[in-house]
């Protein structure tokens, strides 16, 4: 006896759609799983990459505190770059001494920074009094033209000055006239680590020796004397890497960039103290750490 024309029709639409049903669901479990394996495969290289990084600064810490001036690196933001565990490292030092401490530099020294960076000379000071303001404890406003908490409020800032010290480099974006672009240009020669109040010559880049006063010639004595018209160019004679080296601080600024063949690219930047008192059997102590992010 056979089944209805129309039953047999029925049967074969519901095999249909479970065959349908379950080819849609092999293809989201094979999608899935390639997936998943893609984004493994990306973060086993990239975690692979940051272990790269890291292992740079361990290199420039041992070249930082080595006892053999041949060996040692000096701090004056110049690439050093070598392989390591199929990766590519560009590692860059400079020593903290060489910036301008945003707790400790006086006015003309900070709007000097500014100055050198190409900034208009009136915002260069009101840049300065604001970041006077933002660290002394007083509520009266710069002569150069500063910024405290009514200046803020007007501007639209919910917070005031902060009337304390700068925590972090960072923290430079909530003085009341920084913006990113003019951020961006003065951050590689910040700090806040020194106290110095003023910057020491001896690795300082161009922008922070023009902020010491310096005139064009004076600059070209003091980046020849150190065998270096530009970071990058070559290394100062022994004699002279071993009386420089002598003057470091122990604090240091260190990039370390890691790149694969296949394009990954992890970098870390930290700030560093040797011999700081790390934990035992450590070279340095971390002041701050970033991976692909800047202070």
């Amino acid at each position: 006896m056979h089944a209805p024309r129309n039953a047999r029709g029925a049967a074969l639409l519901i095999v249909l759609w479970v065959v349908v049903i379950l080819t849609g669901v092999v293809t989201l479990f094979a999608t899935a799983a390639r997936t998943e394996g893609m984004q493994a495969r990306t973060l086993a290289r990239s975690t692979a990459a940051r272990y790269a990084a890291e292992a740079g600064i361990e290199v420039a810490a041992m070249h930082l505190q080595g006892s053999d001036p041949r060996l040692r690196w000096l701090p004056d933001g110049r690439p050093q770059r070598f392989s390591f565990d199929r990766h590519q490292l560009e590692v860059r030092v400079v020593d903290e001494s060489a910036k301008v401490d945003l707790n400790a530099a006086p006015l003309d020294v900070l709007s000097g920074l500014f100055a050198a960076l190409q900034v208009d000379p009136d915002r260069a000071r009101a840049l300065a009094g604001a970041i006077m303001d933002w660290r002394d404890t007083d509520n009266l406003v710069n002569a150069e033209g500063g910024a405290e908490d009514s200046d803020y409020a007007q501007a639209g800032l919910p917070y005031g000055a902060k009337d304390r010290p700068f925590d972090t480099v960072s923290e430079l974006r909530q003085v009341l006239g920084m913006d990113s672009a003019t951020f961006d240009r003065v951050r590689p020669y910040l700090t806040v680590y020194t106290g110095q109040a003023r910057p020491s010559p001896n690795f300082a880049a161009r922008p922070v020796l023009q902020a010491m006063g310096m005139t064009p010639e004076q600059v070209g004595v003091v980046l020849a004397q150190r065998g270096q018209g530009a970071p990058g160019q070559p290394a100062p004679l022994p004699g002279q890497l071993d009386t420089l080296a002598a003057q470091g601080t122990g604090t240091y600024s260190i990039s370390s960039l890691a790149t694969r063949a296949d394009g990954t690219r992890v970098r870390i930047q930290a700030a560093i103290r040797i011999g700081g008192g790390g934990g035992s059997g450590q070279m340095y102590l971390p002041l701050s750490w970033r991976v692909g992010e800047s202070d």
